[in-house]
């Protein structure tokens, strides 16, 4: 269903290779979908169809660019997680940012799409609520994002709705991350925060040892009703 192609990168730094799914139909909308720290993999193209087959117009950038071009890692390999965690050590969070304001301007711009929306996964969960505190993306959804109890100084800038999933047996981002995510965030009328007890991180993965069919089920459902009201 999709294709890779490229887009212009701020700054005129570049071009950034992504994966563009369209819908059989003028898009009702457009969705990013950010990576984990694993690229642009068969995972991520999947959800990127996903979010085709039901009318949007879903754009998966490649946020290792710079430094690591069309890597694609599988989770459940050891050696390429751990590939995945240096590459994690590498990224620059502030120009991954820029590259996702990039796709919002190709899908507005370019494609003619005015209600973009994101959804992103581990880094990628970062990233949604940067987006959501940096651009002006009408609405944005993180599973398990990383190091948002780190960043809730920019949550005063949130202007449009911003959903987290928080899986609370996350080994990544433990209990007090996550009450220091509930504190500065809860309060916001933009923002929305659903903890899944007994989960763990990556538990809403494609596939794979780490997803949970149940949860990545409701949490799944939860994002697309979120999209649906927001974006149309």
């Amino acid at each position: 269903m999709g294709e890779t192609t490229t887009i212009a990168a701020l700054n005129a730094e570049g071009r950034i290779p992504v994966y563009v799914a369209r819908p059989a139909a003028a898009p009702r909308a457009a969705i990013i979908v950010i990576p984990e720290i694993f690229g642009v993999n068969a995972g991520i193209r999947a959800k990127c169809d996903d979010w085709a087959a039901q009318g949007y117009l879903a754009l998966a950038p490649d946020i290792f660019w710079r430094f690591a071009p069309g890597v694609e890692l599988d989770p459940d390999v050891p050696e390429q997680l751990q590939e995945g965690f240096g590459y994690f050590g590498q990224f620059d969070a502030d120009l991954g940012v820029q590259d996702i304001e990039a796709a919002i301007h190709w899908l507005r711009r370019e494609q003619g799409v005015a209600k973009v929306g994101c959804v992103g996964f581990c880094l990628g969960g970062r990233l949604a609520y940067m987006a959501a505190a940096r651009t002006d993306i009408s609405a944005s959804v993180g599973y398990y994002g990383v190091m948002i109890d780190q960043m809730l100084n920019e949550s005063h800038a949130i202007a449009h709705p911003l959903m987290l999933h928080v899986p609370m047996a996350d080994h990544l981002v433990g209990a007090e991350a996550q009450a220091a995510m509930h504190a500065g965030l809860d309060p916001l009328p933009k923002v929305t925060l659903h903890d899944y007890p007994g989960l763990d991180h990556g538990f809403a993965a494609t596939g794979g040892n780490r997803r949970d069919a149940a949860g990545a089920a409701l949490a799944d459902g939860r994002t697309a009703a979120f999209f649906a009201e927001n974006l149309g």
